[in-house]
């Protein structure tokens, strides 16, 4: 009999931040904090923006959606389901004509007319997409939908700066970046994912078993869906009956109608939908039939979670649900403080001896691995195995915890054997299986590095926690106490060798206390002998608000600084 691993969800909501965390057998998998306000650009949200500077060189549009920065719109993502128009056309000049009398006599009119409907149809549909010269800019993209390709030529015709257009957020801004933006529109819900702009209907290519995609197929197939809009049937769909497909469709089709009621006076840039916060991503995404327990520490969230479980699963997983009210904190007695705070280490220990070291930059995240003091197996090449497979599956789970992503390089500890390696590619690409996030890996390289990417679509907990030291801006580093004394001394004796200098004039000098202490003590004499060199009286003052590489040289008298 195949042990049942426990699964909990476990939410802890206060006034200024609500946080999640997937328990597997009390073992944290995935954690994740929201601390939302009016203006967060959320991955998810779409946007009527507009746009304020075309980049031919980079083949992309800027946006202005109302955010700080303005967001990046690649040229390849301003056409709504363009492939799937092209296809269309394509596959009509491809069906064929028998039986239509007109075709017979004149069969490029027939398909020119089949072509006209289409495009007609599809006018309507992308009518509120467009903005500005909606008539000339439909005419243009007919064109080259009737020639079978959209290039980035096409663009900038169709698109001139000013124009309006309704974008969603895919990557949240991170850094200095602003967000990036696409105008492929998806409207996940807990079931379903709508297609406002694209006609295809699809299963998650998770739900493997034949009989199951045959029924799942034939209950969209009976779905009310309005022309030109297509859908896709989620994971958790799997088994489910067409009710639950209904009611998650009319929800959907609710938010869509929304969208475009708020587009029929356009005042870009704003807001048109917004995506959902983390308790109703919770349900939409976590809560599956895998999970045993969900504990909530706030009675308005329990009820919220339990009314939407009501809805959209029925009143049998409410049973799952449970309102913790005791005096321990949430977080503390599921024994999660611990856990999460190890998120924000840069090491991070294997439960063989060895540990893994990750550095997030701008560029990439880097991370090596290292056997420390795993001296388990007497065969070198066994332990080195054992310790780069336990680290692969924790590289995978602190992805998920510290929601790190793009590109990353990991140095695993070198392995001769082409099998051992191999075992190692397979099991990294097994413990990522069941990440959200998209990951590509290659690999492992001659020099036993590992590259891969992860789907980042917003900071990682870290950059939400944390900001950047106001000492040592962001690097880490700061100045040393005798770097400092070095730069005091050279400005001092620059000063001191003017000859304009007031023979009289004594100097000040203010710094941070711990450069002081250096000063007073290491470097004393040095300064002495500068107060003997040059006739002069050198005074030192502490001031603690003063940066740690900071300093000034001051007139005693006057304060003037010099």
């Amino acid at each position: 009999m195949v042990k049942h691993d426990k699964k909990q969800i476990i939410i802890n909501c206060e006034e200024l931040e609500t946080r999640f965390a997937l328990l597997k057998n009390g073992r944290l998998e995935e954690y994740e904090i929201e601390r939302t306000s009016s203006d967060d650009i959320l991955p998810g949200s779409i946007y009527l923006g507009k746009i304020v500077r075309l980049e031919p060189s980079l083949e992309a549009a800027f946006v202005d959606i109302g955010a700080e920065k303005n967001a990046f719109l690649h040229y390849k993502d301003m056409l709504p389901a363009t492939h799937d128009i092209v296809d269309n056309i394509k596959r009509i000049d491809k069906e064929s004509m028998e039986g239509d009398s007109a075709a017979k006599d004149n069969p490029a009119a027939a398909r020119n007319g089949r072509k006209k409907r289409f495009l007609s149809g599809f006018s309507e549909k992308i009518r509120n997409f467009l903005g500005g010269d909606r008539s000339r800019r439909l005419r243009d993209l007919e064109m080259a939908i009737h020639r079978g390709k959209i290039t980035a030529a096409n663009i900038p015709k169709m698109f001139p700066t000013g124009s309006e257009l309704l974008v969603q957020v895919t990557k949240g801004p991170i850094g200095t970046k602003g967000a990036r933006v696409t105008t492929n529109l998806t409207i996940p819900g807990r079931y379903l994912v709508l297609l406002p702009y694209s006609d295809h209907i699809g299963l998650s290519s998770k739900i493997d078993e034949n009989k199951e995609r045959d029924r799942l197929r034939k209950i969209l197939q009976e779905l009310d869906i309005p022309d030109g809009m297509g859908m896709i049937c989620r994971t958790v769909g799997e088994g489910r009956k067409a009710l639950f497909f209904k009611r998650d469709l009319d929800m959907l089709l609710s938010i869509w109608h929304k969208v475009e009621t708020a587009i029929q006076t356009p005042r870009a840039p704003m807001i048109v939908y917004r995506e959902p916060t983390l308790l109703e991503r919770t349900v939409r995404d976590f809560l599956t039939d895998e999970i045993d327990e969900i504990v909530i520490d706030s009675k308005k969230a329990y009820d919220f979670i339990t009314g939407a479980l009501r809805q959209f699963v029925g009143s049998d997983f409410e049973m799952k649900v449970i309102l913790y009210n005791k005096a321990e904190p949430i977080f503390s007695r599921y024994k999660i403080h611990e856990q999460a705070a190890n998120i924000f280490q840069r090491v991070v220990q294997l439960p063989s001896g060895g540990y893994i070291c990750i550095d997030e930059t701008e560029a990439l995240v880097a991370i090596d691995i290292n056997s420390g003091k795993n001296r388990a197996s007497r065969d070198q090449a066994d332990t080195i195995l054992k310790t780069n497979l336990e680290a692969a599956e924790e590289v995978a789970r602190q992805m998920r915890l510290r929601n790190i992503g793009g590109q990353l390089v990991i140095d695993f500890i070198d392995m001769r054997s082409a099998q051992d390696r191999e075992a190692v590619n397979k099991a990294m690409r097994r413990f990522v299986s069941d990440d959200r996030a998209k990951t590509r890996i290659l690999p492992l390289s001659k020099f036993g590095l590992m590259e891969m990417t992860r789907q980042r679509e917003h900071e990682s907990i870290q950059d939400v926690v944390y900001e950047p030291c106001p000492y040592c801006n962001g690097t880490g580093r700061v100045k040393s106490a005798l770097s400092m004394s070095v730069e005091i001394q050279r400005r001092l004796k620059e000063i001191l060798k003017r000859r304009n200098y007031p023979n009289k004039m004594n100097i000040r000098v203010i710094m941070n206390p711990a450069i002081l202490a250096r000063l007073k003590n290491e470097d004393a004499a040095l300064l002495r002998n500068l107060e003997n060199e040059y006739g002069k009286t050198l005074s030192f003052r502490a001031d603690p608000t003063i940066h740690i590489e900071e300093f000034k040289l001051v007139d005693p008298e006057s304060g003037r600084e010099l």
